[in-house]
């Protein structure tokens, strides 16, 4: 969208909302029917036709409940899937209005967003849920764009420090009783997404592993106890390692001497190089640093294994050697990289 058509549609939107609110007054957004076009999903396959750069996760999550009452608007979400720590480099509401609201000329909205897991089979018929609040801060007009047929609100900062410590929600879940939420007869339109850009943080970068693991342990699936059940009917059909047997960091001695080395290296005549040995379960875990390749080799030997062999058992992180030797009759002293091995898991 070229930069001088802002002002306008904004003012054009603004001038639609306070003609609205003349006739319907202050709106509630709940309504009956589909959500809105484009669909939530269209929307995330446009992404992923056509994806943004510096993120390495999207994620999109549905308003349970959505409020509009005059410039105070309320936001419910499901954020159950924080488990792991992430840098947020963006997040936006995008909403697609049902009706006309009034949206002031001036001044800003008070937004409000709470986190409201989704019931499970017992809850869904209750009429009180239970719903914690994670943020009230407000936006400028500024802050409010139009994209797609949808306003959008910028909301980064309100969130982020949720991604960064994924355990806070928890911890405050349990401290601080949550309000009770009156479930309305008819569910709410779900045309207001959640659209979190997060990347992975230093440490997890520097971990390395399978972000896919960590996806479907996190999963709605893996929550419901659906991947543990499946995996259990699996399990009792193949053989299960001894845990003694499983992949391991064992000692090496190299001897430079034993391989014709010795008459020019100085120091050390040897050192515990150590090696990896032992099998690799599957499906593997996530203490076995395992690549997303990995993974899925090990989730397809366990259900189909004639298949495909296990992932092997190798290094994933070594560290350098210091060596004292003779050069063309000089003596130099070198940091030789991948020299010890620190840690094995299943490549």
């Amino acid at each position: 969208m070229h930069a001088h058509c802002l002002p306008f549609l904004l003012h054009a939107w603004c001038a639609l909302f306070q003609a609205g609110a003349a006739t319907v007054g202050t709106a509630t957004l709940r309504t009956r029917g589909q959500p809105s076009s484009p669909s939530p999903l269209a929307y995330m396959l446009s992404l992923y036709r056509n994806p943004l750069p510096g993120a390495d996760i999207i994620r999109s999550l549905q308003a349970q409940d959505v409020e509009v009452d005059g410039q105070n608007w309320t936001f419910a979400f499901d954020f159950s899937f924080l488990s792991q720590e992430e840098d947020l480099a963006w997040a936006e509401l995008r909403l697609q209005l049902p009706s006309p609201v009034d949206l002031p000329t001036e001044g800003s909205l008070a937004i409000e967003i709470f986190h409201q897991p989704k019931p499970d089979g017992e809850q869904a018929s209750a009429s009180c849920l239970e719903r914690f609040q994670m943020d009230l801060f407000t936006v400028t007009l500024p802050q409010v764009t139009f994209s797609l047929g949808s306003m959008v609100l910028e909301v980064t900062r309100p969130l982020s420090k949720w991604l960064k410590c994924p355990g806070a929600l928890e911890k405050q879940m349990s401290r601080v009783a949550g309000e009770c939420w009156q479930q309305p007869p008819t569910p709410p339109a779900t045309n207001v997404l959640l659209m979190l850009y997060s990347n992975l943080s230093q440490k997890q970068r520097q971990l390395g592993g399978s972000t896919l693991l960590w996806e479907a342990e996190s999963s709605w699936r893996a929550q419901e106890g659906q991947l543990s059940r499946e995996w259990g009917k699996r399990h009792r059909r193949h053989h299960s390692p001894d845990r003694s047997q499983l992949c391991r960091k064992v000692k090496f001695q190299v001897d430079f001497n034993l391989i014709g080395w010795g008459s020019w290296i100085i120091y050390p005549k040897q050192y515990n190089a150590y090696r990896c040995e032992g099998e690799c379960p599957n499906p593997v875990g996530e203490e076995f640093h395992p690549t997303n390749h990995a993974y899925i080799q090990s989730l397809l030997k366990r259900y189909q294994p004639h298949r495909v062999p296990s992932p092997c058992c190798a290094p994933v992180k070594t560290k350098p050697l210091s060596m004292l030797y003779v050069d063309n009759g000089r003596v130099l002293l070198d940091h030789h990289k991948d020299m010890i091995v620190e840690e094995c898991g299943c490549l």
